[in-house]
């Protein structure tokens, strides 16, 4: 585990959990304005989270490669 990119990873999982929690809790004010700001941090969640697989996906595959 001496991978300096399992750190990124892993720092992109937890902004990932970071925008989930804020998306949960504006969801969870309520009214229209927190309606729209969740929807938005929801949003970035999807693309947060896209690109943790991203990354995921590149580090088994230089693992696979021997790199």
């Amino acid at each position: 585990m001496s991978d300096p990119f399992i750190y990124v990873i892993g720092a992109a999982c937890l902004l990932v959990l970071l925008i989930l929690a804020l998306g949960i809790g504006q969801f969870g004010r309520g009214g229209v304005e927190g309606a729209k700001r969740s929807n938005k941090l929801m949003q970035a969640r999807i693309l947060a989270q896209l690109g943790a697989v991203i990354l995921v996906v590149i580090f088994v595959a230089l693992r696979k490669s021997g790199n």
